[in-house]
């Protein structure tokens, strides 16, 4: 603003010496060693003031620089002149006024000159041109400069050269461009040129490096055509391609790239850049795979001009083979079915090495390695199959076909489903990018094989969906990508694969991106007494979810607004809540919490019955007469001298290895067994039996009688009536139970043998008796002590007698019914 002051009176004094004349207006006036000078360097200044001058005859003069004033001015006299010269050291200013004024009046200035500082041209670099040759043919020119700007007014120019046409030509250009484009008119595609850009201000001059070049040869042509895309021989494809059709007069040699990709790839695959490519010729691209989906695009460019755009994408087939490499499997059995058949679900998809080698492909499995009909389990042109196979098979073989063959069969082998260890613990956690961490803990067996992980959409069954992977047996973790889709619940199971078979899976659920479930359920009342209330919820959908729940969250205040907090189990769901006012009446709000966020539910409002006074005293007395007679029974029963009742809760079993069989008498015998039926009478027991193996076999009779006679000798144990060997008919059944023979005479009923359920040893060093057959009393029963009687009428039952000689071992007794 100052500056601008200073210039104004500078002009105003110039104004005045013109209105007063030629002789004042040449009173004074300011020099300098140049009006323009370079920013930083010294510039010389002088004022002259004539003597004749009346209004400054013998008045002291000043320099000022805008408004500062310059010291150290010299005086020199000169005829009838004074001089005032000044050197400034370093005019650092881009612009500024220098005055002459009186001293005594500062404010009057008597001259004044304005000086500018700045840069010489700043250099000009990176020329660079490049031609169009799309419906607009021109030659663009691009260039920069270097810093620092030069402050000063400067003027661009661009020049070029035809050597052929020897033609040079100077283009102005407009203040601080940094391009041009040169007109067709002004240059010639196959014709060598030189362009250099020149700038020019008032400190100098510069020039940018020359620049030669073929026009043609910076062009940046259109994106080529592919005119035809075919498949050629096996694994290779071959092009036909032209120019544009603005450069379809082009006819030389140019470079070409072509880069391809598969239809299942989103990844390009550039090929070797060839260099002599010329339009309408056929380029062959071979190396690739067979029978697959390519789309190719390709671009061009003239010796070293800049590539062109890539062309758009063509698709075409190459040529189809058999299948070949092998598939990675899982397959486990889901079912037993009749006939000694398996149930099999196998599941398969390819390996890094698996190449399809065509388009419609499909997979049959089969019981036979070499192609059968009569083998073939399944077809299908999916990723699993279910079949049946023999229980005694050991693996099938999986194939995949196109319309060229098939592959080599991949051996399955068949893992039955066992009953061994499981998995300890199996983790879930997310890992980004649609994808889930797996951990498990080892398995220690020296059987297991490797680990086989599995997972599948808990909202949809379709097996396509199913996913495996197979994990060594030294791994517990594993990543399992899909892409998961998020906020999507999945089933992740870890089987371990032992030799013998396939262990039971450990499964969880997880999620590859969680956030809070998109409902709260709605709380309900399930109980309401005195001080407790019990809230209730339903379970969340599983579709609703959108997460695994961690925790259910309560909160539940009355009037006074103090809240309080209760959770409840993510299994349970529900809570009790305690402790509170029956006057009161409560809000209550249900938050739920995944490991994605949380969503608060609707308010809802209760409170608390009272119980009134004559249910309470019902109550009380109910529950202390039940009290009462708990007390009563059990002193009665622990006072009790019923034998019956004793011998029904503490049963007495005698020992048979401290007693003998003439010991036992029908008193100590008849507390063992009581009769519970009332309604019949109470048979009298006589002995418990036990037969016991004799020393030698006997062969005759009186043998036999000899050693009943012998009734103290029980050096050996005996066999049962199923296995003496005085009936051979009786086989033992049971090696295991140790039985005993009880003899029963019931008054005015038939005998009746029945078995002692006891399992005491007869004997603590000897083997134990076999089994002991049961006799049924009832009508129509079999007879195992001699040869069965036919039935006679009732009027002969009473004079029926007992034929002892068919009971060998019960006449040793010697006893009869009235003993």
């Amino acid at each position: 603003m100052a500056a601008a002051w200073m210039s104004v009176l500078v002009v105003m004094a110039v104004v005045n010496a013109a209105e007063g004349g030629d002789e004042r207006r040449a009173c004074a006036s300011v020099h300098a060693s140049s009006s323009v000078v370079t920013v930083g360097s010294p510039v010389t200044v002088t004022c002259v003031v004539r003597d004749d001058c009346p209004a400054l005859a013998g008045r002291r003069v000043q320099l000022r620089l805008g408004e500062r004033v310059l010291p150290g001015a010299i005086e020199a006299a000169d005829g009838s002149a004074r001089a005032y010269r000044l050197l400034i050291p370093a005019f650092n200013h881009s612009r500024a006024t220098l005055t002459c004024c009186l001293r005594d009046a500062p404010s009057h200035v008597i001259a004044g000159l304005e000086i500018q500082a700045g840069y010489p041209p700043p250099a000009l670099q990176n020329l660079s041109c490049q031609a169009n040759l799309s419906a607009h043919e021109s030659l663009t020119c691009k260039w920069e400069t270097s810093p620092p700007d030069s402050h000063l007014p400067t003027k661009y120019s661009l020049h070029t050269h035809i050597g052929d046409l020897k033609w040079s030509h100077a283009y102005e250009l407009p203040p601080g461009v940094r391009s041009y484009t040169i007109p067709r008119a002004g240059f010639v595609f196959f014709s060598e040129m030189e362009i250099y850009v020149k700038a020019v201000n008032a400190l100098g001059e510069t020039s940018s490096s020359r620049l030669s070049l073929e026009p043609v040869s910076s062009a940046k042509f259109d994106p080529p055509e592919i005119v035809k895309l075919q498949a050629w021989r096996p694994g290779c494809l071959r092009l036909k391609w032209d120019f544009s059709r603005f450069q379809d007069w082009m006819r030389d040699f140019v470079s070409l790239q072509v880069r391809l990709k598969t239809e299942a790839s989103g990844w390009w695959t550039e090929r070797p850049i060839l260099d002599r490519a010329m339009p309408q010729r056929y380029v062959y691209q071979c190396g690739l795979l067979h029978g697959t989906h390519y789309v190719a695009q390709i671009r061009v460019r003239y010796r070293q001009s800049p590539w062109s755009e890539w062309s758009d994408g063509r698709p075409a087939f190459t040529l189809e083979t058999a299948p070949t490499g092998a598939l990675h499997t899982w397959m486990r059995v889901t079912g037993h079915l009749l006939h000694n058949q398996l149930q099999m679900l196998l599941f398969w998809k390819p390996s890094a090495r698996f190449r399809a080698n065509g388009r419609n492909l499909s997979y049959v499995v089969s019981a036979l390695r070499t192609s059968n009909k009569r083998g073939k389990l399944c077809a299908t042109a999916g990723s699993h199959c279910t079949f049946r196979v023999p229980r005694k098979a050991r693996k099938v073989y999986l194939v995949a076909l196109n319309a060229a063959g098939r592959s080599g069969p991949t051996s399955v082998p068949i893992y039955h489903a066992i009953a061994g260890e499981t998995v300890p613990e199996v983790r879930a956690a997310a890992a980004g990018d649609g994808s889930v961490l797996v951990r498990w803990e080892d398995v220690p067996s020296p059987a297991l094989i490797d680990y086989v992980v599995e997972w599948r959409p808990l909202l949809n069954h379709d097996l396509s969906l199913v996913g495996f992977e197979t994990a060594r047996r030294n791994l517990s973790t594993l990543v399992v990508t899909g892409p998961l889709e998020p906020y999507k619940p999945y089933g992740i199971s870890v089987y371990p694969r032992f030799k013998q078979g396939i262990g039971p899976p450990r499964t969880v659920q997880a999620y590859s991106l969680q956030k809070a479930p998109s409902e709260v359920p709605k709380i309900r009342i399930k109980k309401n007494w005195q001080y407790h209330v019990e809230l209730a919820w339903d379970e969340i959908p599983l579709e609703r979810r959108n997460g695994i729940i961690q925790s259910y969250k309560l909160f539940y205040w009355d009037q006074t607004g103090r809240v309080h907090v209760a959770t409840g189990e993510p299994e349970e769901r529900k809570v009790v809540l305690t402790g509170l006012d029956s006057k009161s009446v409560y809000d209550a709000v249900l938050m739920v919490s995944t490991y994605g966020g949380s969503r608060n539910g609707s308010t809802v409002h209760f409170d608390i019955k009272e119980m009134d006074p004559v249910s309470s005293v019902i109550i009380l007395v109910a529950t202390c007469a039940c009290l009462c007679l708990l007390i009563i029974f059990l002193v009665k029963t622990c006072s009790s001298e019923h034998n019956q009742l004793k011998v029904r809760f503490w049963p007495d079993v005698p020992d048979p290895a401290n007693s003998s069989i003439k010991s036992w008498t029908s008193e100590c015998t008849q507390d063992i067994r009581s009769s519970w039926d009332f309604e019949e009478p109470n048979p009298m027991y006589l002995s418990h039996l036990s037969f016991l193996e004799l020393p030698r076999k006997p062969g005759k009779e009186e043998d036999f009688t000899a050693w009943l006679n012998n009734a103290e000798d029980t050096s050996d144990l005996g066999e049962s009536i199923c296995g003496s060997p005085f009936l051979p008919g009786l086989t033992s059944s049971n090696d295991d139970s140790v039985l005993y023979a009880t003899v029963i005479f019931p008054a005015q009923q038939p005998h009746e043998y029945l078995r002692s359920e006891s399992t005491q040893p007869l004997l603590g060093s000897e083997e134990s008796p076999k089994c002991y057959q049961n006799v049924d009393a009832t009508e129509g029963s079999q007879c195992f002590f001699g040869p069965c009687m036919p039935e006679e009428d009732d009027d002969n039952d009473a004079s029926a007698a007992i034929q002892w000689e068919d009971f060998p071992f019960l006449r040793a007794l010697a006893m009869n019914d009235t003993q």
